[in-house]
């Protein structure tokens, strides 16, 4: 008699996992990646040369071409970076009221991964890893983790 380990059986699905690498996902993402970027750029009140920055460093040019007209395909490192926004986005909404969720970037945090420094200046500086990391905290704090 064989003794196999196995999940047991359930009414969900794997959530089947986007592969940025593959253009046609890159292509069905990006437009409405763009327009979420610049819509939470706004209720963030963030300047423009840090919404660049944000984006990876993108030329002024660029960006507001990008404003104009947002159907392009992005990189996987610029669709990265704007999923963990986004996500920090939400989980500050679900955490705090309106008004301080769209506050929160420009507070100064005693948290030690912020060193005192404001979350916008912390992702500004530390990138893609420092936006993973605010995104991984506020997901903690919310039970998602």
């Amino acid at each position: 008699m064989s003794l196999a380990y196995a999940y047991p059986k359930s009414r969900f699905e794997p959530v089947h996992l986007v592969d940025l690498n593959a253009r046609a996902e890159r292509e069905r993402l990006s437009a409405s990646a763009l327009a979420g970027f610049f819509r939470l750029m706004d209720a963030w009140h963030v300047r423009d040369d840090d919404a660049r920055e944000l984006l990876g460093g993108l030329s002024s040019s660029s960006f507001y071409e990008w404003k104009k007209k947002p159907q392009r395909v992005l990189e996987v490192d610029r669709i990265t970076r704007i999923s963990y926004l986004l996500g920090i986005y939400k989980s500050l909404h679900i955490l705090y009221g309106d008004k301080l969720a769209d506050e929160w970037v420009h507070l100064p945090n005693a948290n030690p991964v912020f060193q005192g420094r404001t979350p916008l200046a912390t992702m500004l500086g530390g990138g893609l890893l420092a936006m993973q990391t605010v995104r991984r905290l506020l997901d903690a704090r919310r039970g998602g983790l």
